[in-house]
């Protein structure tokens, strides 16, 4: 059998490499003026507001290569900005990569990261227009910025929900953190007996959640369609009662809401009971289940019967007044305080 012979990057050198990545790239958007090959990309958004946000990846604080395809590391990269970008309710149009790279890694190995880079632009229609490359001590480092474009009277912020607002979310919860629990026990017993095989079976869900999230850009193509603007909108990175604090703060209100009414899957309860952990701990306080949390007038709720197209949207809540705080409503009716556990990234 031939092994397969594997470029190192100095061969490219930065430039050869910038020019090997971006090569086949095509230009989507009529926003994008210029895109990569000029010292900045040139952006028009006409009379459109413009939306930016930008994240950072680090090896082994973010995400650990041991059980991380770098495919799948090079969509949800940028899958975690555009998220950002929806959360705003406006349209995510363009993306910047900057990595940073450690000499084990070669041009196959960041081919593929960039493999899903293009994937992730071709799904979800946004364009790569520039970026960086420099080498790194410390393992592989990614930055990613989004930028999009919304309408003035569109754009949703953390700061409109009013007293009364249902709290809705998209899709379920937990998923992605017990995704993340179940390939750290299984690298665990890998790492003590490389014979054993991983126990990966029935878990396909859990860990796309985890490995290859998606953005919900459907959600807000949705409440465009049936004609919701939520008062507040934020992308759940963190775990449910971390952005439901960070709405109340932005918005100086308290809120309520209720332990049976927080989707979990069955195939996230069934592992959280097999490793012995809450289910509802899992929800609220695991995260990168990139799901929309917003706040909607109470009387727009039933324009989503019958116009779902296959989407889950639940209402898990309802805004109060400051002076009442945030509080979860357990199913026996005694009410916890919510607190911002925050979120260990895999």
């Amino acid at each position: 059998m031939t092994k397969k012979k594997y470029t190192e990057i100095a061969e490219l050198g930065e430039f050869g490499l910038i020019d090997h990545l971006t090569k086949n790239i095509k230009i989507k958007n009529e926003s994008t003026l210029k895109g990569v090959g000029d010292d900045a990309a040139v952006l028009d958004y006409k009379d459109k507001q413009v939306v930016v946000s930008t994240d950072l990846l680090l090896e082994g604080i973010h995400f650990d290569l041991t059980y991380t395809p770098l495919k799948h590391l090079g969509y949800k990269a940028v899958v975690v900005n555009l998220s950002d970008i929806y959360a705003m309710n406006a349209e995510p149009k363009q993306i910047t990569v900057s990595v940073g790279l450690s000499s084990k890694m070669s041009v196959e190995a960041v081919d593929e990261f960039y493999e899903g880079v293009y994937l992730a632009c071709e799904r979800y229609d946004v364009d790569l227009v520039g970026g960086d490359t420099s080498s790194s001590l410390t393992g592989f480092a990614i930055s990613v910025t989004a930028v999009g474009e919304g309408e003035k009277d569109s754009i949703t912020y953390r700061s409109g929900a009013g007293v009364n607002d249902l709290i809705c979310v998209s899709g379920d919860f937990g998923a992605a953190y017990m995704g993340l629990q179940l390939l750290e026990r299984e690298k665990k017993i890998f790492q003590s007996n490389p014979e054993v095989q991983p126990d990966l079976a029935t878990h396909d869900y859990l860990l796309e959640r985890i490995l290859k999230p998606e953005a919900r850009r459907e959600v807000t193509e949705l409440l465009r369609k049936i004609g919701i603007k939520p008062t507040s909108m934020i992308d759940v990175s963190d775990g449910i009662s971390s952005e439901m604090l960070h709405i109340c703060k932005e918005s100086n209100v308290g809120c309520r809401l209720y332990e049976e009414k927080i989707p979990i899957d069955a195939t996230t309860a069934m592992l959280a009971e097999e490793m012995g952990i809450n289910p509802l701990v899992a929800a609220l306080n695991g995260g990168e289940d990139y799901e929309l949390l917003f706040t909607i007038k109470q009387e727009d709720y039933e324009k989503f019967t019958g116009a779902d197209g296959g989407i889950n949207i639940y209402a898990i809540g309802h805004i109060t007044e400051e002076s009442k705080g945030a509080y979860l409503v357990t199913s026996s009716g005694q009410e916890v305080k919510l607190t911002a556990q925050g979120w260990k990234h895999g």
